[in-house]
């Protein structure tokens, strides 16, 4: 048995969330400096990583509290879907109206950058459609489900309704998963996101990015069936992590080049390694313990709590940052890109600093003041 399954906090988690964010904003640096480099310039593949991590921290956490708030209880969907809600919502909703506001300049910034670059520019709709319909898809979370309407803000939103579908589905899969068990369910759970995609795709619908949950159930898979394998026996454990790694290399949802099938596969394994030390040889298992427990010290903490505010708020500032660089200095692409860090890392960090202390917070106890238990008056 995994020692894990009994504790309520994984060290490495914080590190690996905010190491996510962080990839996605070092990579889109590299994207709009025009200074490319294999993996860590891919800002997907750090998405990829934020899903799995979402899939592993929603069924760990059902495991600490299954005794308090289990699945077949529909009310522990409702305060699931509430405390979800308060946790996204606050701080996305106050983002969401910067970036439709600042549309225009960041649109003038990105104008500037595709140029420079040589590359087809974004279109114009993706940061001035200011209406209603915009609007009102982007707020109640809906957009995902529109191949037109799930990659039109200035921020990379597109994947916060699809953590949202992920939040819709879990309670049913987890439903599922109590009757049928681990395996049935989470290869039932894949091959009907697959189908899906299939269908939706040979129906003429097109995604520009992976905004529709079964284009990624199999990714939010790999991580609840790695949370699924804390407190089994060894060779279950070792079954799992193997189903983790063929959930991975599913062919949709993003870029199939065998380099970066080739770095899914490397991160289900540096994740289950890193979760699952304890179970390990002795010497990998040494060492992949410190290395987890580094993940978890207060920086690493500090910048896994910062991760949302950063990915939500990092492309407000970096496209008018790089903009500006390419404006009014010459020089070379990896100087750029390494400005534009120096820049924009800090603005970022600070602005989502404010909003997790301003915001988040008060979203969160909101969140949780509106689903405790009520006690009945003596």
């Amino acid at each position: 048995m995994n020692s894990s399954a009994n504790s309520s906090r994984i060290a490495c988690l914080d590190g690996l969330r905010g190491l996510a964010a962080l990839w996605v904003l070092v990579g889109h640096a590299h994207i709009l400096t025009g200074f490319r480099v294999p993996i860590i310039g891919d800002p997907d593949l750090g998405v990829d990583l934020f899903v799995m991590l979402s899939g592993f921290l929603m069924v760990f956490h059902y495991q600490l509290r299954r005794n308090k708030e289990p699945w077949e209880a529909p009310s522990t969907w409702t305060v699931f879907w509430v405390r979800r809600f308060f946790r996204i919502a606050p701080l996305y909703y106050v983002m969401l109206f910067a970036a439709l506001t600042l549309g225009p300049i960041i649109y003038d910034a990105r104008m500037v950058i595709d140029a420079f670059n040589a590359v087809p520019p974004q279109p114009a709709s993706r940061y001035l459609d200011d209406s209603a319909t915009n609007y009102l898809l982007h707020l109640s979370f809906l957009s995902g489900f529109s191949p037109t309407y799930g990659y039109r803000t200035a921020l990379p939103d597109w994947s916060i309704g699809l953590e949202m579908q992920f939040y819709l589905a879990l309670p049913f899969i987890m439903v599922i998963v109590g009757r049928l068990g681990w395996v049935k369910s989470i290869l039932g759970v894949v091959a009907a996101g697959v189908v899906t995609a299939y269908v939706v795709s040979k129906l003429g619908y097109h995604f520009p990015m992976p905004t529709f949950l079964p284009l990624k159930m199999h990714v939010f898979a790999a991580g609840m069936i790695l949370a699924a394998a804390l407190g089994v026996s060894n060779r279950r454990a070792y079954a799992y992590a193997a189903l983790a790694c063929v959930f991975v290399l599913i062919p949709i949802g993003g870029s199939m080049r065998p380099m970066h099938e080739i770095v899914r596969l490397l991160l289900v394994i540096a994740f289950f390694v890193l979760v699952h030390a304890p179970r390990l040889p002795s010497m990998i298992s040494s060492i992949a313990q410190t290395i987890s427990d580094h993940l978890g010290n207060r920086f690493f903490h500090t910048l896994g709590e910062l991760s949302f505010g950063a990915y939500l708020a990092h492309l407000l500032i970096l496209q008018p940052v790089v903009a500006y660089l390419i404006r009014h200095f010459e020089m070379g692409d990896p100087a750029r890109w390494l400005v534009t860090l120096i820049i924009t890392i800090p603005m970022t960090y600070a602005l989502a600093a404010a909003g997790y202390n301003l915001i988040e917070m008060q979203g969160q106890k909101i969140g949780r003041s509106l689903t405790r238990p009520r006690t009945a008056a003596a």
